[in-house]
């Protein structure tokens, strides 16, 4: 089936949504838990290397964890995709994005002198899924948990759209530019937020994520019965 215009719309929300979600959730748990990017892992393999050639070994470890985690949520995005979790579960992406929120909000009731993993590990689990699951606007290729890939390619659209003046290039820039920009946005206001609520602050991105769990539902009945 083609897509349409309202395809490629609900899909741009969607996006938008979860990255504006994990920005928020990056500065949280930053800011409030222990200084781990739950999602971004590539950080989470600088400061493991950086602790570990300073021997503190349990501040090494705090990193590891989240990495472990990430790799386990992978592997369960995979299996999800192969469609075989639809013998179980009907619809298996939005009860994913179903749990995810309500997860968060879970999260949001432990304190921040409780152990640092017991945050982070289940977030790293939960970013993972996203990223295996959801990672394209339409037939642009995208990240929901970080922006440097999404920066490389708004760059890359940008010249061969406003150099080689390939239109559907310019397009593709502004939705990598929106990405972006939802995602500086997401940092700053789990910034804010945290400082003012510290671990409730992630409830901000538990309802962003609850929000998208209505967008996905409400484009599934939608793509079901074109007609209603």
């Amino acid at each position: 089936m083609k897509n349409t215009d309202a395809d490629h719309t609900a899909a741009l929300w969607f996006a938008l949504l979860l990255t504006l979600a994990n920005g928020s959730i990056d500065a949280y748990t930053y800011l409030a838990r222990g200084g781990v990017f739950a999602n971004v892992q590539t950080a989470n393999v600088i400061l493991f290397a950086i602790d570990a050639s300073e021997g503190k070994t349990s501040a090494a470890l705090a990193h590891v964890w989240p990495l472990l985690a990430f790799v386990a949520g992978m592997l369960l995005a995979s299996h999800i995709r192969t469609g075989r979790a639809e013998r179980h579960v009907r619809r298996p992406l939005l009860w994913t994005m179903a749990v995810q929120s309500s997860a968060l909000a879970v999260i949001g009731l432990v304190p921040v002198s409780a152990p640092h993993n017991y945050v982070t590990i289940p977030i790293s689990f939960l970013a993972a899924m996203q990223m295996g699951l959801f990672r394209r606007v339409g037939d642009l290729a995208y990240l929901p948990v970080a922006t440097t890939g999404n920066l490389m390619r708004f760059m890359e659209a940008a010249y061969d759209g406003f150099v080689d003046r390939q239109p559907a290039q310019r397009r593709a820039a502004g939705v990598y530019g929106a990405l972006i920009a939802a995602f500086v946005t997401g940092a700053l206001i789990g910034a804010l937020a945290t400082d003012r609520w510290s671990a409730r602050a992630i409830w901000i991105a538990a309802g962003l994520l609850a929000v998208t769990v209505v967008v996905f539902a409400l484009d599934q009945r939608r793509r079901t019965h074109p007609g209603s």
